[in-house]
């Protein structure tokens, strides 16, 4: 059991039935009334962020959480399987699991985060972005830049996103993971 005073960003607890990070805090100390922590959480499962308020000296049930380096080997019926990269052992995860699925290609490194005591893995992370090659888009107009618009795109994975009137069949892109955005042109 951990108290507020243990408190810091990163830390994983129980909490109403669920697992939270505490993305930050603060310690208060009013004038008038005890001590109290406002914390912002964030939950595991779900990644809604919640503000909550704990008395101080209250305490919570502490979560070890473990980053481990995986490799995506290939996806099949039973789900995403990967490759741990220094012992080699395979496992399999859900597609809801993983962050930025979409953007997975094969051999491509990440990071699963696993409840220590449970060997459970509660979700994956993909680098912020990652480099794909574009398979399909139509051809721009040469002269129609000097607006800001945006034509459908196919990556090599498979996934469709919006990108730059100047992108071309062939080129290669950098796309944002957490929101499935354009972000710029590779030379």
């Amino acid at each position: 059991m951990a108290s507020t005073s243990d408190f810091k960003n990163g830390m994983t607890f129980h909490f109403n039935n669920d697992l939270y990070s505490i993305v930050e805090f603060l310690h208060v100390k009013p004038g008038k009334g005890p001590a109290f922590v406002r914390t912002k959480l964030k939950s595991i499962t779900t990644g809604k962020v919640l503000e909550n308020t704990f008395p101080s000296g209250s305490k919570v049930e502490e979560v070890r959480i473990e980053r481990r380096p995986y490799q995506f080997l290939y996806k099949d019926d039973q789900g995403y399987h990967f490759m741990h990269i220094e012992t080699y052992e395979q496992i399999f995860v859900q597609e809801e699991t993983i962050n930025g699925a979409p953007f997975l290609k094969d051999g491509q490194n990440c990071e699963i985060v696993f409840h220590a005591e449970e060997e459970r893995a509660l979700f994956c992370d993909l680098p912020p972005r990652v480099e794909l090659e574009i398979t399909y888009t139509e051809p721009g107009i040469k002269g129609d830049t000097a607006t800001n618009t945006m034509k459908p795109a196919k990556l090599e994975t498979g996934a469709e996103i919006r990108v730059p009137l100047f992108i071309n069949e062939g080129d290669r892109i950098k796309v944002d993971t957490r929101d499935g955005s354009y972000s710029e042109r590779v030379k």
